[in-house]
């Protein structure tokens, strides 16, 4: 059975984007994930990356341009500047890392989450969005409110886990064998991989 640590960020608009399809692709092969939110912003400043607003703007236009196009492809409806975007990930990050603990539906969470900023216009920092994201996932929306001690150190690990192996955006997906892909773009070379084609 293949497994996958998935680095992602909670704000991100090709995490938003890759959620069904990856979904798709662990049930194909029966994989095992394992989900690691971390803080993109801090991922760009280690790895040499620039957030989206510090952008020259014409990186800033075609980001816009290709979203809007990436967002028809996947079939999944797109706001390309949300009300609450940027927003602190942490709270919704450390509800994902509680809901892994407990044990259910991650993905179905995490794609929730990722909706409800990218489509809904909903705060992911905000407690009440958070709960009703883990309600419409299956889980206690009280995991909003326990583990978040451990929560936070998982957090900050995983961003360090992810520098160190090689993660410097999100999506990012690593298999066993430490093959990488980077982006919602990169699914389908994902799936080959995984059926012995890659």
């Amino acid at each position: 059975m293949p497994h996958i640590d998935y680095y992602f960020a909670t704000i991100s608009p090709f995490t938003y984007l890759a959620g069904p399809r990856f979904e798709e692709i662990v049930a194909k092969h029966g994989a095992t994930v394992t989900y690691k939110p971390l803080d993109i912003m801090a991922l760009f400043a280690r790895t040499g990356g620039v957030p989206p607003m510090d952008r020259h703007p014409n990186r800033q236009d075609y980001r816009l341009q290709d979203l809007r196009r990436r967002a028809i492809v996947a079939g999944l409806p797109l706001n390309l500047r949300p009300a609450h975007w940027p927003t602190n990930m942490a709270p919704s990050s450390y509800a994902i890392i509680a809901a892994q603990s407990a044990g259910g539906d991650v993905g179905k969470l995490v794609n929730a989450v990722t909706r409800a900023c990218w489509a809904e216009e909903r705060n992911i920092a905000d407690d009440d969005v958070i709960r009703a994201c883990l309600e419409e996932a299956g889980f206690d929306p009280s995991l909003a409110d326990s583990g978040l001690l451990a929560g936070a150190e998982t957090y900050a690990r995983n961003l360090d886990e992810a520098v160190t192996n090689g993660v410097f955006g999100a999506p990012f997906f690593i298999t066993d064998g430490d093959e990488r892909f980077w982006g919602q773009d990169r699914l389908d070379d994902l799936d080959r991989h995984l059926s012995g084609e890659l």
